[in-house]
């Protein structure tokens, strides 16, 4: 088998914002060589460029390659709607590619089709969004404040893998945007916001931004422009003059967050789980550079790019690790340290594992697991003896049906007792290279329980769940939970994160904080 050949596309490398010796950052970047159509359009990705404030359908971008941007002029970058058309299709493959690599298979969008949609000038407008009912990704363009330029969000680096990682997230974990608790309502926000940080210095050219020159011998990285996300839309957005849509790097660590009206909305509770990570990442690279004593700028540069790279790995690959349901930031800390202790148990490289466990601490998330062996915040495996007789090792790896029935068999062991609905929602085969070159087979299933009852019956479980002050008695419940069930090559269960649906605590607070959040009202 040969290897993947690659064509490579020029891209805006953050934002039009962001430039170098007075010209906007590009960079060039490598996407499997597929056949497209004009759009572009590929297997995975289709290039619609509607405008529906104008009904203007622009001419399809011819196909690719050559790439005619490589030495392109700003004004042909700003102005050029087949630059705009090219640099969302390049810059949501890139993040495709990197969500397949580290989770080794092929990943679906939620909606059902094969092709994300993506309309670079879908609206007039100071916004972009994932749409699945449209399974597109629309991005809106605006005047700058003093009405002399256009900006369009298609070309922000940021931009555009923050939407394309909600399309990707939406397609592996599609109970995340039930309504659930603040965590999770915010998860989908922060997940996305470090996607995009890390993406952007993953490429050496921005990482080479980032480090600006060296004061005293140092390199000093927090401080760069390069931390913050969307600053072209920040800084022109209508009646301000922010210097970045969001900036999580600048949230001092402090427990007192979480508790905070400010910090209840889910973008702004999303940029404390991206400020643990972004903080745990610029220590890494700081650290390595002070260690190493690094004195030669491109050693420097390649130190941040890498550190990133394995950074954005163990954020894509800790999403197999977490539960299916109300996943809180203290669940993803346990799946990024389990995550990443499968894949690599020394971790002395880097030493990822601690400085994450310490800058999440700082903004007052632990780990959910109370593990301390082998390391701290690891999920704990199985304890409890399992049956695997009848069960079938290669229709495991790809059978709902056949998850199901080992469920089934082991419903006591696993703890799911009551006469809650159980359903398999997914059965995905996990296929990665760990750092000792060996290929690590796994498979990874997730079920869901949901249980629906009125409101005065909440009393009569065997763990009552507290129903909320002024509801009404005759008011419609879903309760729900679920699991995550890791198998390792030969088919024993490596990990069961769950999530209980009678769990008494967790349904209290989270039917307490949809009916003050309004949630009920909204469906009545």
């Amino acid at each position: 088998m040969g290897r993947v050949q690659t064509r490579e596309l020029t891209i805006v490398a953050q934002d039009p914002h962001v430039r170098v010796r007075g010209r906007i950052l590009t960079a060039r970047v490598a996407l499997p060589l597929e056949p497209l159509l004009p759009g572009p359009r590929g297997s995975r990705i289709h290039v619609v460029d509607y405008d529906s404030t104008t009904r203007t359908l622009y001419r399809p971008a011819a196909n690719l390659p050559p790439d005619g941007f490589a030495d392109a002029s700003d004004e042909k970058l700003l102005t050029n709607p087949h630059f705009h058309a090219q640099n969302v299709y390049a810059v949501a493959m890139r993040i495709l590619m990197r969500f397949e690599r580290a989770l080794g298979r092929r990943v679906a969008w939620s909606f059902g089709g094969h092709q994300l949609k993506i309309a670079p000038h879908a609206f007039s407008g100071p916004n972009a969004c994932y749409s699945k009912p449209d399974e597109a990704l629309l991005f809106g363009y605006f005047p700058t404040r003093r009405g002399k330029r256009t900006v369009f969000t298609c070309l922000s680096h940021d931009i555009v893998a923050h939407e394309t990682t909600h399309a990707l997230l939406d397609g592996l974990r599609s109970r995340y945007t039930d309504p659930s608790s603040p965590d999770q309502a915010a998860f989908h926000e922060g997940f996305a916001d470090i996607v995009a940080l890390l993406s952007v210095f993953s490429l050496p050219e921005c990482a080479a931004v980032a480090l600006g020159r060296a004061r005293r011998g140092e390199w000093k990285v927090r401080e760069s422009l390069l931390l913050s996300l969307a600053k072209q839309m920040g800084r022109e957005l209508p009646g301000g003059a922010r210097g970045s849509l969001r900036r999580s790097i600048e949230l001092a660590p402090s427990a007192h967050y979480l508790r905070s009206p400010e910090f209840q909305a889910p973008h702004r509770r999303g940029e404390i789980l991206a400020a643990a990570l972004a903080n745990a990442f610029v220590e890494v690279w700081q650290r390595r550079l002070s260690a190493l004593a690094v004195r030669d700028r491109a050693l420097a540069v390649d130190e941040g790019a890498q550190a990133a790279s394995h950074l954005l790995t163990m954020a894509i690959r800790a999403l197999d690790y977490a539960p299916p349901t109300d996943i809180t930031f203290g669940d993803y800390l346990s799946a990024l340290l389990t995550a990443d202790f499968e894949a690599a148990r020394d971790d002395s490289k880097y030493r990822f594992r601690a400085a994450l466990r310490e800058s999440f601490r700082k903004f007052g998330v632990p780990p959910t697991s109370p593990t301390r062996q082998p390391e701290p915040g690891l999920w704990e495996p199985p304890i409890a003896d399992l049956q695997y007789a009848g069960a079938h090792f290669e229709a495991l790896r790809r059978d709902p049906d056949e998850v199901f029935q080992f469920l089934w068999a082991n419903r006591r062991a696993l703890g799911l007792f009551g006469g809650a609905f159980l359903r398999v929602q997914s059965v995905r085969p996990s296929t990665r290279v760990n750092d000792d070159g060996f290929v690590v087979r796994e498979t990874v299933a997730e079920y869901v329980k949901t249980l629906r009852l009125r409101a005065d019956e909440l009393q009569f479980l065997n763990a009552p769940v507290v129903k909320p002050a002024g509801m009404p008695d005759a008011q419609s419940i879903e309760l729900y939970g679920g699991g995550t069930l890791i198998f390792d090559e030969f088919g024993k269960l490596k990990y069961h994160v769950r999530k209980p649906v009678f769990d008494a605590k967790r349904q209290s607070e989270r039917l307490e904080f949809l009916w003050r959040s309004g949630h009920f009202a909204e469906r009545s």
